[in-house]
């Protein structure tokens, strides 16, 4: 195969992997959601956690709450239907904000590792993460920002 032919090749092959790429991410469902505060609440609808297939629902392990108010989002971890928990995703040691990785949150600044309950597995950090109550009223989580 001669240079000409070769890059051909491989610039439609790059083009095909990029827009097969770019079709699935939109596809898939997104774990970061805006969501408003209503008084000192904000409101998270529950089918907001559901995956649904052909014939079955599956949920999200977790989905990300932001807005603008908020220096910091908020990352909701689902345990079952009647159990979750609303963390601030501001690190406790210098606060950075926090990357989530499945069941864990990480601060990319120096390494601190708390679980999807909000306690410190991994340190610098000495302190868990603010945790905030939640209700479930009507298939809505209510997050209380008190």
């Amino acid at each position: 195969m001669d240079r000409k032919k070769f890059l051909k090749t491989c610039g439609f092959g790059c083009l095909a992997g990029l827009s097969t790429l770019t079709f699935l991410q939109s596809c898939s469902s997104s774990q970061i959601l805006a969501k408003e505060i209503i008084g000192s609440d904000i409101l998270v609808p529950l089918t907001d956690f559901e995956i649904k297939n052909k014939e079955t629902i599956e949920y999200k392990k977790y989905v990300i709450i932001q807005n603008e108010k908020l220096k910091y989002p908020i990352c909701v971890y689902r345990f079952g239907a009647n159990n979750y928990s609303a963390l601030l995703m501001q690190c406790t040691h210098q606060g950075t904000e926090l990357q989530v990785f499945g069941d864990k949150l990480q601060c990319a600044a120096h390494g601190s590792e708390f679980s999807n309950k909000g306690n410190v597995e991994n340190g610098p950090a000495d302190r868990n993460l603010r945790n905030f109550p939640i209700k479930i009223d009507n298939n809505t989580l209510k997050i209380s920002l008190k």
